[in-house]
Order: C-alpha cells, then sequence, then structure tokens
C-alpha cells in the first residue's frame, strides 16, 4: 500500500471510531510498526489525529466538523474530477471568488494555469492558485479578502472579509458548502462562515455549488442559503428520479462527474 493509500486508510478508521492501536492499523495497513508510527506522526502534524501511547485518537467529536487536514485526505478523486469540472465552466477573465475548503482548493489548483481573477477565501486556496512552473504562461490575478485568519484550516472570517468581499461583483461564485440537501440548502458548521459564503454568492452574478457525494450525508446547523440561489451543481452524487424532480423546481443545471 501506498503512503498516501495508507494515510486516507488511517483517517478512514479513526473517523469511524474514537482510537485505534498501532497492531490494528498494522493490519489494515498491511505495514510495519515502524512505518505506521511514521505515518502517525505525519497525520498528527497535519493535525487529521493525536497521537498517543500504542496507537491514535481521534479528534472528530461527535458532531464536530473534522479539520483541514482530516477532509484533505477524503474523496480526493471525486473532489479532482469537480474541480476539473467547474474550472470548465469557467471563460477566461472572469472574475471568481472561491470559496474556502479542501474542495475549494482542488479548484484552485485547476485554475492555476488560467487567465482569471480570483479571491480565494484560504491560504491553501491562495498557494494552490499561485503554483505552477514559473513560465510565460497565462496565471490567475489574485485578490486577498483581508480579516482574520483561522488556525487549522487557514481560511479569511471577519466583518473585515465579509466587508471587502461585499464591495465587489464577481462573475461566478464556487461556493463549497459544509453540507447541502433538498429542505434547506446550502449549510455551514459556524455563523462565521455562513457570513462568508453567504457575501460570496450575494456578489456574484452565478453560483456554482461544488460539493462531493459525501456533504449530501453530512449535517451542519447554520443555513447559509437555499437551492434557489444556486445556478449551477458539480457533485459526483448519483440522484434519484424523485431528486432530478427536485432540481427542475429550481431550474437549476447539475453537471455529473
Amino acid at each position: 500500500m501506498k503512503t498516501d493509500e495508507r494515510h486516507r486508510t488511517i483517517a478512514d478508521i479513526l473517523r469511524r471510531q474514537p482510537e485505534a492501536s498501532v497492531e490494528e492499523l498494522m493490519q489494515a495497513c498491511a505495514a510495519s510498526g515502524a512505518t505506521i508510527r511514521r505515518d502517525l506522526e505525519v497525520l498528527a502534524g497535519h493535525g487529521v489525529l493525536r497521537r498517543v501511547h500504542g496507537g491514535a485518537r481521534s479528534l472528530i467529536g461527535h458532531g464536530v466538523n473534522p479539520g483541514y487536514g482530516q477532509r484533505e485526505l477524503e474523496d480526493r478523486e471525486a473532489k479532482g474530477r469537480i474541480a476539473v469540472a467547474v474550472a470548465r465552466l469557467l471563460a477566461d477573465r472572469e472574475h471568481v471568488w472561491l470559496d474556502s475548503g479542501s474542495t475549494a482548493t482542488a479548484v484552485a489548483r485547476a485554475l492555476a494555469g488560467r487567465d482569471v481573477t480570483l479571491m480565494p477565501m484560504s491560504l491553501q486556496a491562495l498557494n494552490a492558485a499561485a503554483e505552477g512552473d514559473g513560465g510565460a504562461g497565462p496565471r490567475p490575478a489574485l485578490l486577498l479578502p483581508g480579516g482574520s485568519v483561522v488556525p487549522g484550516e487557514l481560511c479569511f472570517r471577519g466583518p473585515l472579509a465579509e466587508s471587502n468581499i461585499r464591495s465587489l461583483r464577481f462573475d461566478t461564485a464556487v461556493v463549497t458548502p459544509c453540507a447541502v440537501d433538498f429542505r434547506d440548502g446550502l449549510l455551514a458548521h459556524d455563523l462565521e462562515d455562513a457570513a462568508i459564503k453567504r457575501a460570496g454568492l450575494e456578489s456574484a452574478a452565478r453560483v456554482v455549488l461544488a460539493a462531493s457525494a459525501s456533504k449530501w450525508e453530512a449535517s451542519a446547523r447554520v443555513l447559509v442559503a437555499g437551492l434557489d440561489r444556486v445556478d449551477v451543481i458539480v457533485t459526483d452524487r448519483k440522484f434519484s428520479t424523485q431528486d432530478k424532480a427536485e432540481f427542475d423546481k429550481y431550474s437549476v443545471e447539475v453537471v455529473s462527474v
């Protein structure tokens, strides 16, 4: 098993149970004790777990949003496909507002060689959009929203960020909610995040919702906006006939990846 596969396996185990021993992880990953211990040190450094004697402890409490390090390991392939599809929806020289989170970072990475003006809402997305070979090709023009930076998440929050977002007009807002469903629409885990998301979508002519299938099964408590505010949904979720009928009520385009 490759390193990234082991990391995803360990993260998945600790998402389902509060603790795991080194011996348990050795069996699950078919790896030596020394390898597992190195993996645990790396994952602890990224905020995925807490290292304890003889194993590791999950950092996810009941109803708590997993940390960025945990989320970055999950649904990577799906998020990559979603990011590519979102990038294809954006025209050159568009002004784009980009939400925070691991899916947003994947979108920023897909836009690294594009001629767009981008306001990313996290330092991870900012760095991903700035990546490149340093050649003469197109690169995004980056706008920073200001405000405070949340430790661990490294996302921008607060009244200053919200005010700066609302002072601009974007062609497209790419929103990555913490959860989404047909009844409530887009949701966030806290009031500050919801306020930032709301400012972004209300400042844009078009709203693109980017969400992996797991977001449709997730739980969050703070309302951001209903599905009637969304123009395009990009997701890997497979929808039933009943689901598709729900979308007809909102005249929303669904891009499946």
